[in-house]
Order: C-alpha cells, then sequence, then structure tokens
C-alpha cells in the first residue's frame, strides 16, 4: 500500500524522522515547514495523505485543515503539542481524520498512516449496492454520498461513519459501536469523535441541523439512521 504522504513540520529535525519512516514502509515522503508550502504542495501534487503540524509559520495547521476542507477530502493527520479534549475536537471539527499528541512514537504515527490509508483505500466489492436511506444515497465503492442527488463532500472519517449506519437503517448505534466500524480498536480515540462527525454530517445532509430527520440521536444510547420521512 505505497502513498504519497505530505510532511508539514516545522520542526526540520522530526520532519526528517518522520520521513525515515515513512520511506522505510516504502511511502513517497514529502517535506513542507510551513502551512502556505503546505496548501501548495497539496494542489500541486495532490498526496494521499497528509500528515499536518498545528503550530506552524506563516499558516497554522487549523487553517490549513479549515481551508483544504473546502477544496478536497484529502484525509489529514494532526500532530500537536495540545493535548486537551477541546483541541482534539477543534481540530476534528475542522475536518482532521486523526489527532496524535506529542510527544509521540513513530511507530504509533506509523500505525496511524496505515489504518487511515486503509480506510480511504478500502472500497467494497463491486458488487455492494449503492447504500440507500430515503433521499440519501451512500456508494460505497466510489466513496460518494449524495442527499437529494446532490452530492456531499465528506471527510474519511464521517464517511465511515455514514456508510456504517446506512448499511443498517433504524438501528441503534452506540458511539463504541461506531468507533469500531470506522478505526477498529483504537484506545486513542474518543467517543466524542462521533459526535463531532455526528454534528458535521447534520451541517451537510440535513434540511435543518438543529432538527435532524436523518441522523437521529436516541438519548442515552448512541444516534441511529432513519429515512428522512419525520421531516416531510
Amino acid at each position: 500500500m505505497n502513498a504519497r504522504v505530505l510532511v508539514a513540520e516545522d520542526d526540520t529535525k522530526q520532519a526528517e524522522v518522520i520521513r525515515r519512516y515513512l520511506e522505510r514502509e516504502g511511502h513517497t515522503a514529502l517535506l513542507v515547514h510551513d502551512g502556505r508550502a503546505a496548501l501548495d504542495e497539496v494542489r500541486r501534487h495532490r498526496p494521499d495523505l497528509l500528515v499536518l503540524d498545528v503550530m506552524m509559520p506563516v499558516v497554522d495547521g487549523l487553517d490549513v485543515c479549515r481551508i483544504l476542507r473546502r477544496e478536497s477530502d484529502l484525509p489529514v493527520l494532526m500532530l500537536t503539542a495540545r493535548s486537551t479534549e477541546e483541541d482534539l475536537l477543534l481540530g476534528l471539527d475542522l475536518g482532521a481524520d486523526d489527532y496524535l499528541t506529542k510527544p509521540y512514537s513513530p511507530r504509533e504515527l506509523m500505525a496511524r498512516i496505515r489504518t487511515l490509508l486503509r480506510r480511504t483505500r478500502m472500497a467494497a466489492a463491486p458488487n455492494d449496492p449503492v447504500l440507500r436511506v430515503g433521499a440519501l444515497a451512500v456508494d460505497p465503492v466510489r466513496r460518494v454520498v449524495e442527499i437529494e442527488g446532490r452530492q456531499v463532500a465528506c471527510t474519511p472519517g464521517e464517511f465511515d461513519v455514514l456508510a456504517t449506519m446506512a448499511a443498517e437503517p433504524e438501528r441503534v448505534f452506540t458511539r463504541r459501536q461506531l468507533l469500531a466500524g470506522t478505526r477498529g480498536d483504537d484506545r486513542y480515540i474518543t467517543e466524542r469523535t462521533i459526535d463531532v462527525h455526528v454534528l458535521n454530517l447534520r451541517k451537510k445532509i440535513e434540511p435543518v441541523p438543529r432538527q435532524p430527520v436523518y441522523l437521529q440521536t436516541v438519548f442515552g444510547v448512541g444516534y441511529r439512521l432513519a429515512d428522512g420521512s419525520r421531516g416531510r
């Protein structure tokens, strides 16, 4: 599973360590050291994944992530010395797919990268049908989401949550079950991650995000995906 990985890290020594580990696993590593260069490289070379440090000169990592989410669904793994839950949720809310706090082991970083690449490249079998729930269509082969015929841009994490629920509409999923269905047994990701993905998805597919008819909350349990008929 060789990939082109862009590493945006202003610490040149740390960036070189990441590059060596990536190349050891057969990937091609592109290194940049400020946020403006990261944006330019994404647009120029269209990498398979971006490893993005939050604290960078010129344009910081949060703004890079915010800008990229308007343009593409490139998987983003953020690196930061900030370790509070608020920082984690802010990064995810801006569209990051994973979040690793410093200091971290390069082996853990490589494991996170493998997981993201596997999730974004894994396609369902060719004969898998498009999953339809009311006016919502989720295509697991092309990884495309449409609502009433309008295509919706989703991050890999958002897509995995939605596809998991679309495979079993009306089933009530706990946050832990949705985590298991999207990231596997990852002890570093909290269940609040699912809440952020659901909030972002509601903004994209719901007629009125604050009154969801598709992604419904089941209080005290989790979420269900309904066919939207309640809002008709």
